[in-house]
This record gives structure tokens, sequence and C-alpha cells, in this order.
């Protein structure tokens, strides 16, 4: 008796690529933290004992710790997040672009605690007494923006999705525009609301105010910085015409593409910035779905061959989508 095969279930084509971005970024985040805990361990003959830990709004540090309790709490936190970012990376990597965020985020993170520790304890080298270590603004601002040249190179070095053209018709019932010729163009804005113009707004009064308390001019670098990240997710171009659909932020970078003929279907839903995407700007969601969310409300909705979809909160979105299934129509002849 000849046995029957076993049936097996295909691995789908972006799982391998999902794994090799999330093992390499947490390898080199957890690197980094390696790194730091040894230069921190090396330094103990030279360090006060307890260290300082933690800092107030004050200058002078409020919280203590000994060497090995600081460094074993800071990896902890560094270890948790890069595992977090890596399971998401894994489950969830369908597309390239959640893919290259993962890892960018892997890599500043394991840099910023990195940093943050080695900054942290090396005022505080040749002290007798570590209530006299300086204050953190300067460590603060090398912390935060250190790590944003290997993040971005993290995010260069992962690969992009290839071409993979939809087979199946759009559906009938799918949304179609009466606009006809390859020079229909559709174009909307997605804005942010009052609520991100707000946060954007605390946070950089917030970080101007720390500077100025505490004099540590790098930190104005730091608010210059969350000033242009707001701005750049705020708003957004969006355009659908022959070619698919484009999105680009307002400052040209970051910018995302969906050719027509990989378009599977578009539609509108209505989001909620919060509930399905955890907060404003561009988000990955459940299931590795994109979202370039600037408000809550009605949004353009494209699913995408590979499993892919992208979602983004802008006005007129039932004519954007009308279009874009006209246009994977015409991408299929």
């Amino acid at each position: 008796m000849t046995p029957h095969p076993v049936p097996t279930t295909p691995i789908a084509p972006w799982r391998p690529r999902a794994r090799r971005a999330a093992l390499g970024s947490a390898a080199a985040a957890l690197a980094l933290l390696g790194a730091a805990a040894m230069i921190a361990l090396s330094w103990r003959e030279d360090l006060p004992d307890p260290v300082a830990a933690h800092w107030g709004s004050g200058p002078a540090p409020d919280g203590f710790s000994s060497l090995d309790g600081f460094v074993t709490v800071l990896a902890l936190v560094g270890v948790g997040c890069v595992a977090l970012l890596s399971a998401i990376a894994w489950l969830a990597g369908h597309a390239a672009t959640t893919r290259r965020v993962l890892a960018a985020t892997n890599v500043w993170i394991g840099g910023l605690l990195a940093l943050a520790l080695v900054g942290s304890l090396w005022g505080q080298r040749g002290l007798s007494n570590a209530a006299l270590a300086p204050g953190p603004g300067g460590v603060i601002a090398l912390a935060t923006l250190g790590p944003i040249l290997p993040a971005v190179a993290a995010a260069l070095l992962v690969p992009g999705d290839p071409p993979l053209p939809a087979t199946a018709p759009v559906p009938a019932e799918a949304p179609r525009s009466s606009a006809v010729g390859e020079a229909a163009v559709w174009t909307g804005q997605a804005r942010g609301g009052p609520g991100l113009v707000a946060l954007g707004a605390a946070a950089t009064a917030v970080t101007v105010g720390a500077a100025v308390l505490a004099q540590v001019w790098a930190l104005v670098g730091l608010a210059a910085l969350i000033a242009l990240m707001l701005a750049s997710m705020g708003s957004w171009g969006v355009r659908v015409d022959a070619s698919g659909l484009t999105v680009r932020s307002a400052l040209g970078w970051p910018r995302t593409r969906i050719p027509a003929a990989e378009v599977e279907r578009a539609g509108v839903t209505q989001v909620n910035a919060f509930t399905d995407f955890g907060g404003w700007g561009w988000r990955v969601g459940r299931g590795g779905r994109i979202g370039i969310v600037p408000r809550s409300g009605p949004a353009l909705v494209v699913e995408r061959t590979g499993g892919r979809s992208l979602v983004v909160t802008v006005d007129d979105a039932e004519s954007g989508a009308a279009l874009l299934n006209t246009m994977a129509d015409r991408a299929r002849r």
C-alpha cells in the first residue's frame, strides 16, 4: 500500500525575510547592550558605591543603586524591549516597511540604553560620593540622538519586497471610478488632528524647558528632532494614478508606494488611531497592517498581495479607493 503524503502548510514568502530582520536587528541591539554592560562593569574600581541611578527634575540624583543592580535593570529593560519588537517583526513582518521600522527601532533602543548606561556612569568615575554626580541632560541628548544613524543603517540593510503582481481580478463589488484615461489622478491630504499638534507642542516645550533649566543646550537639538519627527508624521500627501498609490510625508520622507498591479482591493474603513494602531503617525497594527494615521476618521484601506495592507486616514477616501480599483483593473490587462 502506498502511503498517502502528509499535507504540509506552505511557508508564507515573507516569513523568512521577517525572521532574518528580527534576528539580525536583535543581535545588533543585544551586542550594543552587552558591550555597554562590560564597559560599565570594568569601571567598578573607579565608581562610588552605590552609584547614582535616577535623577528627578533637579540636577542632583535622587535614586541610588549598586553597580550590579543598575546594570542588570537596564539590561533587562533592553532585553524585554528587543524581545517584544523582534516578536512583532517575526510574527507580523508581512511588509518590508514593517520589517525596516522594527529593525531600526530595535537598534535604536539598544543604542539608547547602551549610551544611557555608559554615559551616566562616565560622569561618576573618580567620585567618592554618587550624590555629586552631574546632571543627565547631556547624556539624555547623546543617548537619544546617537543611535539614529545606526538605526537608519539597520533599516537600509533590510531588503525590500520582491514584485508580487496580483493574479486574481479585483472583486466585482469593489467600488470603481467613472474617470477614464491613463491621465486620471486623485490626490488627497492626510493631516493631523488637534491631539497630534498638542502632543508635539507639549513635547517640544518640555524638552526646551529642560534645556533652559539644566543649561544643557544639547537638549535643544533633541527638541528640534522631536519637532521634525512630528512635522514629518503630521501631514501627508496621497496620490492615486495609473502607477498605483503613493503616500509621502510633507517633508518628502518617509514615503511608501503600492504598484497598481499589486492592489487586490481598495476600500474605505473607519479608523480610531489609538484603538486600531496605538497612536498617531506611521504605525504597525494587528497582523502587520501598516497605518499612516495622523488622525482618526475615514481611511483608505488597500489590500495588497502577500497578505499586506495599508491604511491611510485621508479626506475623500471613497474617491481614492474607487480610482485605485480602476487602475488595478487596467494593470491586469
